[in-house]
């Protein structure tokens, strides 16, 4: 088992709740982690992005070549289109349709979804309005995490109880709205496979 991921999204967007969650599932299944440090600003508005590399053998570097990432997972749909070249040939790029306009510029919408609709394996959801039916505005992330969900060969099982892991501090309203969203995620997922 091999999965080699780039978490994209701009700051305040959640990118680093889903490495969190990410990673302790795959060493509660006893897996090897490295994860790069997050590039760019990690605030409000700036560009994130991280390396996240899983396998039951070692690893040894935390940073995934060009063409080598099985899985982009992008809660910023531009952001997704950036990593591209990270893309292996059979890989899954996992998108919000959703644009985070923080740039003056910010280019037409309808392109940047004709680029993504181009790849041969692709998912694309509005998450933020599957957020709000289901738990909370605020959980777009965990959806997104959940429509990667099938594309990680980790247990779903062992992703649910990251999230509980993830928000204990936060309580079980917070915790029941974050798997209500993982479950939503992974249903489009299945629904909506572009393959």
């Amino acid at each position: 088992m091999k999965r080699d991921i780039i978490l994209a999204g701009v700051g305040g967007q959640g990118i680093l709740s889903i490495a969190a969650i990410i990673g302790y599932a795959a060493l509660e299944q006893g897996l090897f982690l490295k994860q790069s440090e997050v590039h760019g600003m990690s605030q409000r508005g700036g560009d994130v992005q991280s390396n996240l590399r899983i396998s039951d053998k070692g690893i040894a570097s935390d940073l995934i070549p060009f063409g080598k990432a099985d899985l982009i997972i992008a809660v910023e749909p531009l952001e997704a289109l950036r990593y591209l070249p990270y893309l292996s040939h059979d890989g899954w790029v996992i998108t919000s349709i959703r644009p985070f306009l923080n740039i003056p510029e910010y280019p037409d919408m309808e392109k940047v979804m004709e680029e993504v609709r181009k790849l041969p394996h692709y998912v694309a959801l509005d998450a933020d309005e599957i957020a709000k039916e289901v738990a909370t505005a605020k959980a777009a992330n965990i959806v997104i995490l959940g429509a990667a969900s099938p594309f990680l060969d980790m247990n779903y099982e062992k992703l649910e109880d990251a999230i509980r892991f993830t928000f204990r501090k936060k309580g079980d309203e917070v915790i029941a709205k974050n798997l209500e969203a993982l479950k939503a995620g992974r249903k489009f997922a299945d629904d909506h496979m572009n393959s």
